[in-house]
């Protein structure tokens, strides 16, 4: 079982452009988390990588959502590269499907609550059910679809409020995702709620996840990519995003541009 660690303990970052990167390795963002679920302090994590954070600095309310996470974790190898570029380097990536199972794993010994939400139907159930089976100590409280709009809002939030869960993973798209969480995390009262896009689909068997060289030669990406050929446009955003941190090198670290 993990050791707790301190909550009033600033959690050490790099700026990329005013975004705040945490600084932990994978051990100890579990063991934040961890401390976060058992003083039930309320908790944004988002996966950052960089076609979010271009996303963000072409948008005022995703730049919001992103500056106002409680912990944004370097999901992405472009984020690993700039805080690198900048001299101001991260420690380790910390993928958030790894972070995932690794709160998976700590909640199994912990009796922690899970609830899932997001995607379609059948596989939030396959999702469901296989970590059941992976985790049998672990309390799948509910989950649902990520088929609702707006005006079923409130009964989502009741349903995940009503099931007292420590640990909260949504499963939508790319553009509503961490919003939804920024907008309803107050009322929802979870510990610890994290956008894990595609990961359900890799947990269902709907998807597989890179296979281990990709992950070394840090091309998860293109094996994404090559599953899913309707993601290309969104893959514009890496070498833009390579191209920008170079040209601005020395204002990196600074707020987002105003132009």
């Amino acid at each position: 079982m993990s050791q707790s660690v301190p909550v009033n303990k600033p959690v050490s970052t790099v700026s990329i452009y005013g975004i705040r990167f945490s600084k932990m390795n994978m051990d100890e963002t579990v063991r934040y988390l961890t401390d976060r679920v058992e003083r039930r302090i309320p908790t944004q994590v988002i996966t950052g990588n960089p076609i979010m954070v271009m996303t963000a600095l072409d948008s005022t309310r995703y730049y919001e959502v992103m500056t106002g996470a409680e912990l944004v974790v370097p999901d992405g190898t472009g984020v690993v590269w700039a805080a690198s570029y900048i001299g101001d380097p991260v420690p380790e990536r910390v993928p958030g499907f790894d972070l995932m199972h690794n709160l998976l794993r700590e909640g199994e010994l912990r009796g922690w609550r899970v609830f899932l939400l997001g995607t379609a139907q059948d596989i939030i159930e396959k999702a469901a059910a296989s970590l059941t089976e992976q985790y049998p100590d672990i309390i799948i409280a509910g989950y649902r679809n990520g088929y609702f709009g707006p005006d079923d809002d409130a009964e989502v939030v009741r349903q995940i409020r009503e099931a007292q869960v420590d640990l909260l993973f949504v499963a939508r798209a790319a553009d509503t995702q961490e919003p939804w969480i920024a907008q309803h995390k107050e009322a929802l009262g979870v510990p610890v709620m994290m956008g894990v896009g595609g990961s359900l689909d890799i947990i269902a068997g709907v998807l597989k996840r890179a296979p281990v060289l990709f992950q070394k030669l840090r091309l998860e990406w293109l094996y994404r990519l090559l599953q899913q050929p309707s993601r290309y446009r969104r893959m514009f955003a890496l070498p833009k995003f390579v191209v920008k941190v170079m040209r601005d090198k020395e204002n990196v670290a600074k707020h987002r541009p105003t132009t």
